[in-house]
């Protein structure tokens, strides 16, 4: 399967002029291409999965599990794409490129192809917040509990993230 999608994303790169595209550094649509191929062939196998299992999508998702998994997915895509404790996942596909404050750092993507647009993935909470979006509600579709469980979890360090950040502007207003 890797040989059609490294051929599909060759043509996709022959027809749309990928070289001509970028404004400046390097945009590999092919590797953007695979990515999205691989997240398309994800949410298909999931739903394929889902219905030759007999089990129902939920009809409707109450605002309050929609409010949790999303804080969920702001935090995980911040944990995932900035946090420094999670640089040895991003390492093999970016580069520091300096600090942001707090315990989160800037990553730019390095490689050239799919490699490259990995790093995109990962050095981008924006980019990657769809993909971890789309396991939580795959994960609420087929095991809502533990979904919620993990989604309140990241919710509460969420909260208590601002919280940190409040004291902090408190702390320097009181010394300013």
């Amino acid at each position: 399967m890797s040989g059609a999608m490294d051929q599909a994303a060759e043509t996709v790169g022959r027809v749309t002029g990928a070289d001509e595209y970028a404004e400046e550094g390097e945009v590999s649509l092919r590797g953007l291409a695979v990515l999205a191929g691989a997240y398309a062939s994800g949410v298909g196998l999931f739903a394929w999965r889902l219905r030759a299992s007999g089990r129902q999508l939920p009809e409707r998702v109450p605002p309050l599990d929609l409010l949790l998994m999303g804080v969920a997915t702001y935090r995980s895509s911040r944990l995932l794409t900035k946090d420094k404790v999670t640089s040895f996942l991003r390492a093999p596909f970016t580069r520091r490129a300096g600090s942001i404050g707090g315990a989160e750092v800037m990553d730019e993507p390095r490689g050239h192809g799919v490699h490259r647009s990995v790093g995109e993935l990962l050095a981008c909470p924006f980019c990657i917040g769809m993909w971890i979006a789309s396991g939580l509600a795959m994960g609420y579709a087929t095991a809502p509990r533990a979904t919620r469980l993990v989604a309140s979890c990241l919710t509460t360090v969420t909260v208590s993230d601002w919280l940190q950040y409040a004291w902090s502007l408190t702390q320097q207003k009181a010394e300013g």
